[in-house]
């Protein structure tokens, strides 16, 4: 009895992965040859929605899908027992349930495929564990499927284009609300009075490694005989920009802005 109920877990367990792993496989390919814009770095897009939806679609399926599979298995067995067609028919009737639920069609007919594709699985696993036959091949093309996609997604994407000193200065002033939003938005200068002073600003860019930068925004203020200057750079990538460096005093103009620091 024991035995025969860790091989229902087993097999359960076994089929949730595989069917949740060949369904989002397959949303995740038919998305990206549907998509007709330009992405980059595709195999890693495809791999972070795949891990991201795992967790959804096999929550769904291991606690709706198995409960309803061993509903069915138990009256397959008293009324049915050789018809596992008939299994995986009904099956995939309760599949459409999630698409009733929200009223929405395309989620019914993927939530039947899922479904099917669960019925399918778990009958051809119960045959194999029946006849004392390996079911390593139902993790292991699954795997290696996943990683197949991620090299061909990745190897087919379009190049990236340089990230270059003009890209570097556009992210390190894409935010809003800080005290660079009065620098110039690209490589330049520009002068302003400002309660009195005379107010130079300056946005410059020096290269340090490929495509990586150091953007400093530097400010000289101040009157002709109490000269004051005060800079901040910023260290900036691809991905990222993080404070590098800071000196002088900031000007006392900028008082609603020091608050939100």
């Amino acid at each position: 009895m024991n035995n025969e109920l860790g091989n229902i877990v087993l097999r359960k367990i076994m089929t949730t992965f595989v069917v949740t792993t060949i369904f989002l496989e397959v949303l995740g390919f038919l998305d990206t040859i549907g998509n007709s814009e330009t992405v980059y770095n595709q195999g890693e897009r495809f791999i972070g929605w795949f891990v991201f939806l795992f967790i959804y679609v096999g929550a769904v399926i291991l606690l709706y899908g198995n409960v309803v599979s061993i509903g069915i298995e138990y009256m397959q067995r008293k009324w049915f027992p050789k018809k596992d067609w008939l299994y995986v028919c009904i099956l995939g009737i309760f599949g459409l349930a999630s698409g009733f639920f929200f009223q929405e069609m395309l989620l019914a007919w993927f939530g039947m495929f899922a479904a099917i594709l669960y019925g399918i699985i778990d009958k051809w696993i119960y045959k194999r564990m029946e006849n004392n036959k390996s079911i390593k091949m139902f993790l292991l093309i699954p795997i290696a499927t996943l990683f197949l996609m991620w090299g061909y997604f990745q190897f087919t994407s379009p190049p990236m284009p340089p990230f270059t000193k003009e890209d570097a200065v556009t992210f390190s002033t894409s935010g809003e609300g800080t005290l660079i939003d009065h620098f110039p938005k690209e490589i330049g200068k520009n002068e302003e009075m400002i309660g009195g002073f005379t107010v130079k600003r300056e946005t410059s860019v020096k290269k340090i490694e490929k495509e990586k930068y150091i953007v400093t925004f530097k400010e000289d203020w101040g009157r002709k005989e109490t000269p004051n200057s005060w800079s901040i750079s910023y260290l900036v990538d691809r991905s990222s920009s993080t404070l590098y460096d800071e000196q002088g005093k900031v000007p006392p103009y900028y008082k609603n802005n020091l608050k939100n620091r």
